[in-house]
């Protein structure tokens, strides 16, 4: 079976979609301005800025207002009780799984945390298998995580892609081994020139459907 690695937050799942829905819970419960959405999103980064950054940040804005187990229990929790798994997605996953690929979610992040989306999705009982950077020891784009993935399932990297939405992580990992890519743009402009990803797509569904129906390169290299 050939390899199909692919990024979990806002590439398998709308981790940004559902962290917004837990900061509008956040703020009406604890009476805070419905207005600061925009400017949480904005401190978190997609979840890119570490968590006690934001702690530190949102607590230096709301003070006592923000108890500090609800602000522990946003960060930890509030994207991973509510993403969801689109029905597209899903099948899309299916008809890659059909069609002989073997489907393994490489995601930066701690373990409980990415596990807890993945089962909550129900991604587990989709994909044959997962690895989390805080578990492998080494986060995208490294090219270990890479190989642990590969590992997972008894695969090659040899004609392997790589799915995902962040250059410096998904993109920059697949070229340091020289793995074909497909970028999740969301309608972003590609704009690194030292590495640049196989293909680009709008979304998860046009980029899995692109994977499957690509064709093998001729000649590959064992890595």
């Amino acid at each position: 079976m050939s390899l199909l690695m692919l990024d979990l937050d806002n590439t398998l799942v709308d981790r940004d979609a559902a962290f917004r829905g837990a900061v509008v819970a956040f703020l009406a419960e604890h009476g805070l301005p419905g207005d600061d959405v925009d400017w949480l999103m904005s401190i978190d980064a997609s979840g890119y800025t570490s968590r006690l950054t934001v702690a530190a940040t949102m607590a230096e804005r709301y003070g006592s207002a923000a108890p500090d187990g609800a602000v522990r229990a946003l960060l930890d929790h509030g994207a991973a009780d509510r993403v969801t798994l689109a029905g597209c997605t899903r099948d899309a996953l299916d008809r890659a799984i059909a069609a002989g690929w073997s489907c393994v979610i490489v995601t930066n992040g701690r373990t409980a945390q990415q596990e807890s989306k993945i089962r909550r999705a129900g991604l587990d009982r989709l994909v044959h298998g997962w690895v989390v950077s805080e578990h492998v020891g080494h986060p995208k784009p490294e090219p270990e995580i890479f190989r642990a993935a590969a590992a997972t399932v008894g695969a090659s990297l040899v004609d392997a892609w790589m799915i995902g939405d962040s250059g410096p992580a998904d993109i920059a990992g697949a070229n340091g081994l020289s793995i074909r890519s497909v970028w999740v743009s969301a309608g972003r402009p590609w704009t690194e020139a030292a590495y640049r990803p196989t293909h680009v797509t709008d979304d998860i569904v046009a980029a899995i459907d692109h994977v499957v129906g690509a064709p093998a390169p001729s000649q590959r290299t064992d890595r």
